[in-house]
C-alpha cells in the first residue's frame, strides 16, 4: 500500500509479526482506527478533502499524514502550521506514546512549496531566532519528548528530507529517493538539516549530499545510517505502525528517559540550529526566491539537474 490512507477498523484486530529488533515473535494489537485532530480537541470523523494534514489514532499511536499529493506533499505555510499543531498535540497528550509521520499519495514530502516562495514572498514570515518560533517546515525545531517514526516512500527531498531527519527512526521503501534537491535553486537548509544530517551519518557523508544535492536511494541510505530499515514498496506505513506499537508496549518513562539522554548527548544546546538559521536567512532573498521562480517555469521537475 503506497502510503494509502488506512480505512477505519471496526473491530479489534490481532496480528503476529517477527520483531526485527529482538528476533522473536511478538503479538501486537492493531487497535481500532479513529480519526484524531488537535484542531477539534480529539477524535473526529471528518473527511480528508481539503485538509493539508490528516491524522489517525490507533490506541497509543497516532499517524500524521501530509495530504497534498498533487504537489508531492510539498509544504506551504498552512501545512507547516498544521504539522506543528498535530505534533505538539501528540507530545502533550499523555495517552499517546509514538507518532508516525508519512505522506499521502506515494511521496513523503518534496520540501517547501517553491511556488509559494516564488509568488507569495511578502507573506512568508520566518522567525530567525530558533528559540522563539517554528521553522519554515513547521515542526522542524521541536524537541519532542516521545518517539517519532518517519514512513518514507517516493521523494523525501529538500525540506522533506529535513522533516525525515526530525524523526527518531526512518523506514524507507525500496524505490524511495532522498536528497538535498534544493541545492539546485539556492534554497538553504534552515530546518535543521545542516545540523541533524552530519550528526546522523557523519560530516563527510553529509557534505557529499549537501554539496552535490544528488539523490540517494534506499540501500545507500541504509548503508549510511540515514535509513534504519528498508521495506518493500507500499509497506513503509504498515511497518512503521507495527514498529510504533511495539515501542509503545515498553515502559514509557524509562524509554523516554533513555531517549532523552541519547538525544542530549548529541544536541546539548537549546539553540542548536541558530548558526544554521543566521547564515541561511540572508540566502532566501539572494538566491532562494529566484530559484523558486525558475522551478515554477518547469526547471528541475522530476529531480532533473539540467
Amino acid at each position: 500500500m503506497a502510503l494509502k490512507h488506512f480505512s477505519t477498523l471496526t473491530s479489534m484486530l490481532t496480528a503476529s509479526f517477527r520483531s526485527k529488533t529482538f528476533g522473536h515473535a511478538i503479538k501486537t494489537s492493531l487497535f481500532p482506527v479513529k480519526s484524531y485532530s488537535s484542531a477539534t480537541g480529539g477524535e473526529h470523523s471528518e473527511t480528508v478533502v481539503g485538509q493539508t494534514v490528516v491524522t489517525e489514532r490507533r490506541g497509543a499511536v497516532v499517524s500524521v499524514a501530509i495530504n497534498r499529493p498533487e504537489v508531492r506533499n510539498a509544504v506551504n505555510q498552512e501545512t507547516a502550521r498544521r504539522l506543528l499543531e498535530e505534533l505538539e498535540a501528540f507530545d502533550r497528550n499523555p495517552d499517546l506514546n509514538v507518532a508516525v509521520l508519512h505522506g499521502k499519495g506515494g511521496n513523503f514530502c518534496a520540501g517547501y512549496d517553491l511556488k509559494e516562495l516564488a509568488n507569495h514572498t511578502a507573506s512568508l514570515k520566518l522567525e530567525q531566532d530558533v528559540t522563539k518560533g517554528p521553522g519554515p517546515m513547521g515542526p522542524s525545531r521541536l524537541q519532542l519528548s516521545k518517539p517519532l517514526i518517519a514512513a518514507i516512500s517516493g521523494f523525501a527531498v529538500a525540506g522533506g528530507l529535513e522533516l525525515a531527519l526530525l524523526a527518531d527512526l526512518r523506514l524507507v521503501e525500496e524505490s524511495a529517493v532522498m536528497g538535498v534537491f534544493c541545492r539546485r535553486f539556492g534554497v538553504p537548509l534552515i530546518d535543521g538539516g545542516t545540523v541533524r544530517l552530519p550528526r546522523l551519518i557523519g560530516l563527510s557523508r553529509a557534505l557529499d549530499l549537501i554539496l552535490t544535492g544528488r539523490p540517494i536511494g534506499a540501500q545507500e541510505a541504509l548503508a549510511y545510517g540515514l535509513a534504519n530499515r528498508v521495506v518493500p514498496d507500499g509497506q513503509a506505513l504498515q511497518a512503521a505502525l507495527q514498529l510504533a506499537e511495539e515501542i509503545s508496549c515498553f515502559p514509557q518513562q524509562c524509554l523516554r528517559a533513555d531517549r532523552s539522554s541519547a538525544v542530549y548527548s548529541c544536541y546539548d544546546a537549546p539553540s542548536f540550529t541558530q548558526y544554521e538559521m543566521d547564515h541561511g536567512i540572508p540566502v532566501i532573498q539572494s538566491e532562494a526566491v529566484s530559484g523558486a521562480a525558475r522551478f515554477t517555469t518547469g526547471t528541475g521537475r522530476g529531480g532533473q539537474f539540467s
